[in-house]
């Protein structure tokens, strides 16, 4: 679901990695839930305590903090009780270690919602949590001021502005790097062995584009797919009609730099290649609850063309809903992976409503490939190699395009 379904997010409707992009966030690549019972919820937990824990530490807390706090810095001020439960919940939500089960006051959860919207203020930057916990770009959206500034997928985000970056969880992030249009934000980069570099970029309306064609020699037609929003399926579709139209019996799907969105367009998407109850992609709850699996509806629209051959491109950018439609082709045999391995965001968040306007984003699954393999463990292994930079393929000399077209031509 947007942050971007990179992450997706399932709200009566699903998204698979939603871009956030800020911004972003894949919280890239998540799949989330919106939890409606909220009243259910509250008697469930009204009275419940801890075993084994003694409460009384966190009351003698509070008041020794409220007794004896004192403000120091003219900028500060006392927090109201509101802050302090709000910061209580942020602190426990933070305990269990996991960058993508995040805690949303009100104003957060506006700014999260505004995101999947799919149009806003920012630099077109679709940024995550990497293993190791550091700030990372997963890709820049096309005709923004992060692409335009040649900012890559893989670019270790070392700073914003004067601070300091290290460990800053991505929805941190966003809300630092965000602003008013028209205004300005610098970004400290590492690239590979590099020394760290700085780049300012001024803020812009982002609208995220979706999808573009092209008619290629040699019995090719190329689709570029650049998010997974409410209206891709309907897009794909006419993109599919068009390449049938022409009379081209090869395929190419470039998914790079694709952070992901709605769930439910993926699972659409792959159900066109695929034979009715062909696997897509599978929840797993580790136990807490019988495991999902999304399976294709069965349009399989190619399966009398005899002539009919695929390639997808995928980087370091292809980012949850892009990993589950090309996981799901690939592993069920229609079609080839070229390029590089993919980001591997492969979890599943629940989005669950505290009330007040406040908002839970918790990890509860994760995403199982057609065979079985966990797309966060690594991402998504590319069948033919190929690497390519920005440079070169603003130059016109597309690496991984051309080992595409080479697979298909054979």
């Amino acid at each position: 679901m947007l942050y971007w379904c990179s992450y997706m997010i399932r709200q009566k409707w699903q998204a698979a990695g939603v871009v956030v992009a800020l911004l972003a966030a894949f919280y890239l690549g998540t799949v989330m839930h919106q939890q409606s019972a909220f009243a259910q919820t509250v008697n469930a937990v009204t009275g419940k305590q801890p075993s084994g824990v003694d409460m009384t530490q966190f009351w003698v807390a509070y008041e020794l903090l409220n007794e004896n706090f004192v403000v120091t810095h003219a900028s500060s001020s006392m927090p109201t009780e509101q802050e302090q439960l709000y910061g209580a919940i942020a602190g426990l939500t933070s305990s269990f270690g996991d960058p993508y089960t995040v805690f949303f006051p009100p104003s957060d959860a506006q700014i999260f919602q505004q995101d999947i919207s799919g149009s806003f203020g920012g630099i077109g930057l679709q940024i995550d949590n990497n293993a190791s916990g550091q700030l990372v770009a997963v890709s820049p959206l096309k005709n923004t001021p992060a692409a335009a500034a040649n900012i890559q997928s893989g670019d270790i985000i070392v700073a914003i502005g004067a601070t300091s970056s290290e460990m800053m969880p991505s929805d941190q992030a966003v809300k630092t790097i965000r602003g008013p249009v028209g205004t300005q934000v610098s970004l400290t980069l590492k690239r590979g062995s590099d020394k760290p570099f700085t780049v300012t970029l001024t803020r812009q309306t982002i609208n995220i584009p979706i999808i573009d064609t092209e008619k290629m020699n040699g019995g090719i037609f190329k689709i570029s797919l650049y998010s997974f929003s409410e209206n891709s399926v309907g897009l794909f579709r006419n993109a599919l009609r068009q390449f049938v139209e022409s009379g081209d019996t090869k395929l190419i799907l470039d998914l790079r730099g694709n952070p992901g969105g709605y769930l439910d367009a993926a699972v659409e998407m792959a159900s066109y290649f695929l034979p009715t109850g062909d696997v897509i992609v599978t929840e797993d709850f580790k136990g807490n609850q019988e495991n999902i699996s999304h399976r294709s509806r069965g349009y399989n629209v190619f399966a009398n063309n005899k002539n009919f051959k695929m390639a997808i491109l995928v980087d370091q950018g292809s980012a949850s809903a892009s990993e589950i439609l090309a996981g799901a082709l690939q592993q069920q045999g229609v079609a080839k992976l070229v390029g590089t391995r993919t980001f591997g965001k492969g979890s599943v968040q629940e989005l669950m409503d505290l009330g007040g306007g406040a908002e839970l984003k918790v990890t509860i699954a994760r995403w199982l490939t057609p065979n079985g393999n966990s797309i966060s463990d690594g991402g998504l292994k590319a069948d033919i190699q190929a690497t390519t930079t920005a440079a070169e393929v603003k130059a016109g000399n597309d690496a991984q395009l051309n080992a595409a077209i080479q697979y298909l031509s054979n």
